[in-house]
């Protein structure tokens, strides 16, 4: 299945069941496979080295082996990044308005006017919180 032409040049090892089995590729051979990064020349070997990819592409070129890795590494596969505590609230506290505002909406259109009251307090109150957390601007 490789072409036996060129030199190996990338080595690995793989674990089919309970059998360990070395591969030597050429990297043409590796590149083809998705065992060398056709962008920067990574490989899956040097990533376990490094704990760090080469470049962007590498994330699709290692994709199937990146996805349990990163599932058992955190909470999940989408980079969401950090916010702010106070942003983080104030966001909350704004989808939390859209939506009181809404079952306003759909109580004033049934007449459930006890109903509205409430809401209408409510939506008071989450205004009241989101000026306490809004950041303060000079």
């Amino acid at each position: 299945m490789f072409c036996k032409q060129n030199p190996a040049k990338v080595h690995l090892t793989q674990i089919v069941g309970d059998k360990m089995q070395k591969v030597d590729l050429c990297e043409e051979c590796a590149r083809q496979k998705g065992v060398k990064c056709p962008n920067c020349g990574f490989t899956q070997a040097d990533f376990k080295k490094a704990g760090r990819l080469g470049c962007s592409q590498c994330y699709q070129t290692f994709a199937e082996g990146l996805e349990g890795l990163l599932k058992s590494m955190h909470k999940g596969t989408k980079h969401v990044g950090k916010v702010p505590q106070a942003l983080r609230q104030s966001r909350e506290l704004s989808e939390r308005l859209k939506n009181l505002q809404k079952k306003l909406d759909r109580a004033v259109s049934s007449e459930d006017f006890e109903q509205a009251a409430s809401l209408r307090d409510e939506i008071k109150e989450t205004k009241d919180q989101i000026e306490h957390t809004a950041p303060h601007r000079p």
